[in-house]
């Protein structure tokens, strides 16, 4: 299947992200096109790519669920071949999508191919299974990461994430009361999640421009 795009941003900006969405909602979701289009606010050419489990689902109808994680590798290096980016290139996603990015960051930024991984909503954990780590990976990155992870997503919240070897590598932005979407209850936090997307995205691009020695 040919990998299509949705794009976000200027042709020209400084840095693209290559981002893929999570397990369950595709990537023109209303979660993936506001987090697409705050990045994009701040600086950055943003294209949203789907897995083909996901894509099938417009042309079959069928709610085919997702395969494996580790299964889905193939396509995210399929969809970095296909964009063809030639200036610093970041991958991540949503949730899933940000997953499969981080277990081929290292390779990949090894190989000078990436700069950097953004994950929106990192799923350290199965919901209500926090003894099923995703972590044993992220232990050792050495990969500049960024995470936006809202305090009580239930993927993994604050108070969990502090417990977890994480590697230095890795950068953390809490969103204070956010959900797995990052959004936060207005009436209790005084944020919108509005504010929440701009924050996050505003810190990618502080924390962008720090990896590629821009500060």
């Amino acid at each position: 299947m040919t990998t299509s795009f949705l794009f976000n941003g200027q042709e020209n900006a400084d840095y693209t992200i290559l981002l893929a969405h999570g397990a369950g909602a595709p990537m023109d979701s209303a979660s993936m096109t506001a987090n697409a289009e705050a990045l994009a606010d701040a600086g950055f050419r943003v294209a949203r790519f789907e897995f083909n489990y996901m894509a099938s689902r417009r042309t079959l109808g069928a709610r085919k669920p997702p395969p494996r994680a580790d299964t889905l590798i193939p396509e995210y290096l399929a969809a970095i071949d296909a964009l063809g980016a030639t200036g610093p290139l970041i991958i991540g996603g949503k949730s899933m999508g940000g997953r499969i990015a981080s277990m081929i960051a290292d390779d990949l930024h090894s190989s000078g191919r990436i700069a950097g991984l953004l994950c929106l909503g990192y799923p350290f954990h199965p919901i209500g299974k926090p003894a099923q780590l995703r972590t044993a990976h992220l232990a050792h990155m050495k990969t500049p990461t960024l995470i936006g992870q809202g305090t009580r997503d239930p993927f993994g919240t604050r108070e969990e994430v502090a417990d977890y070897t994480l590697s230095d590598a890795i950068e953390i932005v809490w969103l204070e009361d956010g959900d797995h979407d990052l959004r936060p209850r207005k009436n209790l936090s005084g944020f919108s999640v509005g504010d929440h997307l701009k924050t996050m995205a505003d810190k990618a691009l502080t924390w962008a421009n720090a990896i590629a020695g821009k500060v």
